[in-house]
């Protein structure tokens, strides 16, 4: 009897040991169904259906940087090839810079001083002869204009930034800051070394030496670019004490700077009739005779105004500012026009210029509503030219103080406001 209760618990204990064998058998069977693919048969995260090995991934690496290989391979090539067309380029023109007599005031590099061939020197010419740096040029519209861009030692102000952007590029680029340096030294060797055929005076310092020009009496300066000409540069400079600015001209018809004139300013004498068409706006009319009193009157003193007022409404209260300036200021260079007329700017502006009659003058065509400095009526001496030459203004400060300043209770003074003005010159024919 225990013999054969030993053998039944043997059996079973085997039965159970088969049983769990299975368990194991089936188990290992299902993990193998729902293990996840492995590396070669992974497939694209995010694209259903399409399976890419690393294999696949690894050859596309190697293209891809093929392919950067070969183009930075290209680019240092042409580098090269640029780089040397440069240098032979520079080695031919060295003598022009050198040799002031050929031709027409070449300035800047030093080198050998052998002659530059002919045909490359006729070709420099040639460009600033067609350029309208020499000559005026006969434009359809006003849209056939090529602006200029402004620049001083610190700043450049482009016309291309519109008003979506500040117009004021700070700090410059280092080809834009390398080249108007360069610019400005070139202007400098002129002023300080200048021909005889320069229209400029030789002047003493207050002890009597031979005055010299450096940077800090840089003022200011235009560039524009006639993109089949060359390059055209408008430099203006000033000693603190002095009341005679030097202009220089510069031209770079794609190769090394060329002179074009250099001469002396006196602005001392020059009149400014500003003109102003106006209808009813008395409150602006109030704030621009207070910016004229102390721009005007207490700085430049070199001004008359002209008001064109259009309708009834209003005459009086415009007269009687007028007349209060005068009283307080003992300002009496003014003319009010008046004209029974429904306002129009263009028949103001053309009255108000025929209304004078005491000879040459610079009119200045403006609105009731614009703020400018006395270095701006500077700058309109400077570039505009009776019967040649026109100063357009761009400004650029268009916006309304009350939206920009709403979060404050008093806005900032007005100087600190103004955005900057952009300047294009036109030559007329």
């Amino acid at each position: 009897m225990p013999r054969r209760g030993l053998i039944l618990q043997t059996r079973t204990h085997w039965l159970l040991l088969g049983l769990a064998l299975l368990c194991s058998l089936v188990l290992f069977l299902y993990l193998l169904e729902c293990a996840p693919q492995t590396d070669g048969n992974a497939s694209l995260p995010g694209v259903v259906g399409e399976s890419y090995g690393r294999e696949y991934y690894q050859a596309l690496l190697q293209e891809q940087e093929e392919h950067y290989q070969t183009r930075a391979t290209s680019l240092k090539r042409q580098i090269a090839q640029l780089k040397q067309e440069l240098q032979e380029m520079s080695e031919k023109m060295r003598s022009l810079q050198e040799r002031k007599n050929l031709g027409a005031n070449g300035i800047g590099y030093q080198g050998n001083k052998e002659q530059a061939p002919s045909d490359l020197l006729e070709f420099l010419h040639s460009q600033i002869d067609k350029a309208e740096v020499s000559t005026g040029a006969k434009l359809p519209s006003e849209y056939g204009v090529i602006p200029f861009e402004s620049f001083t030692l610190m700043k450049v102000f482009q016309l291309e930034m519109g008003l979506t952007r500040h117009p004021e590029e700070k700090p410059v680029r280092k080809d834009k800051r390398d080249e108007l340096v360069e610019v400005i030294e070139a202007g400098l060797e002129v002023i300080n070394n200048p021909d005889e055929d320069d229209e400029q005076e030789d002047e003493d310092g207050p002890l009597g030496e031979k005055l010299i020009f450096n940077e800090n009496d840089f003022i200011e300066g235009y560039y524009r670019t006639e993109r089949d000409k060359g390059t055209q540069y408008e430099l203006f400079f000033k000693k603190a004490d002095l009341m005679e600015y030097r202009h220089v001209t510069l031209f770079r018809p794609f190769g090394p700077l060329m002179k074009v004139k250099s001469e002396m300013i006196d602005i001392s004498r020059s009149i400014i009739n500003i003109i102003v068409p106006l209808a009813e706006r008395t409150e602006a009319f109030v704030q621009f005779m207070q910016n004229f009193r102390d721009v005007c009157i207490h700085q430049d003193k070199r001004i008359h105004l002209t008001v064109v007022y259009f309708g009834k409404e209003g005459l009086s209260k415009v007269k009687s500012i007028l007349e209060s300036v005068t009283s307080e200021s003992n300002f009496h260079n003014y003319t009010l026009v008046s004209l029974n007329e429904e306002f129009n700017r263009g028949r103001g502006l053309n009255v108000g210029a025929r209304a004078w009659d005491k000879g040459e003058v610079l009119m200045f065509f403006c609105d009731v509503d614009i703020y400018f400095s006395a270095e701006f009526l500077n700058s309109c001496r400077l570039n505009a030219e009776p019967g040649k030459k026109v100063f357009y203004p761009v400004v650029f400060s268009l916006y309304n103080p009350a939206i920009v300043y709403a979060s404050q209770d008093v806005p900032p003074p007005v100087e600190q406001q103004l955005d900057s003005v952009q300047d294009t010159i036109l030559h007329l024919a």
